[in-house]
């Protein structure tokens, strides 16, 4: 699905670009999910996960999720450069077509400056206007304080938790819940 180019103002006074990403943004994507990946413990992989995945694999992804019916990636730009990204993946069996979920990843120097709020916006307009989309789903890891707080607000609730569902780099085991926001 492509995201029809949008600007907002962030909370600091600069303007900020939504638009679906391009395979001309594919190294600064894969330069971002790695830095962001690094300044937190909270994604699903560290830095040296992306290790293997190549600019091509990248492209890929990028055109996949562009022609998909599927699925909308939205990247935000500041001044130029990849703040964000965030996407949504909607189900399509029979039985779990009224499912969405979603996922999100910003960069520590633009937090709280309103970008994760619009981007959510953004990805809930979207599932509202999928015919049948009646719920969206996300996951976020134990100790995620301040993404547990944006989901919140966003409207999310927590319905579930998965015990031990990750390990940290430091061998701890933290918890995985699971939220859910009716449309």
């Amino acid at each position: 699905m492509v995201f029809k180019e949008t600007t907002f103002t962030l909370k600091d006074g600069r303007e900020a670009l939504l638009r679906s990403p391009c395979e001309e943004d594919a190294a600064e994507m894969l330069q971002f999910i790695v830095k962001a990946s690094g300044e937190t413990d909270y994604l699903m992989k560290y830095p040296e996960e992306w290790a293997d995945f190549t600019l091509e694999q990248e492209k890929s992804f990028i055109r996949e999720d562009y022609l998909s019916q599927n699925g909308l990636m939205i990247a935000c730009f500041v001044d130029g450069r990849i703040a964000g990204n965030c996407n949504i993946t909607f189900r399509t069996g029979i039985k779990d077509r009224h499912r969405a979920s979603v996922a999100i990843a910003l960069l520590q120097e633009y937090w709280n400056l309103g970008i994760g709020t619009r981007m959510f916006e953004e990805m809930i307009q979207t599932a509202k206007k999928r015919d049948g989309v009646r719920q969206i789903e996300l996951d976020f890891i134990e100790g995620n304080s301040r993404a547990r707080g944006l989901y919140e607000k966003m409207g999310f609730r927590i319905t579930g938790v998965k015990p031990d569902a990750i390990q940290m780099k430091d061998g701890t085991f933290v918890n995985e819940y699971m939220m859910l926001k009716r449309l």
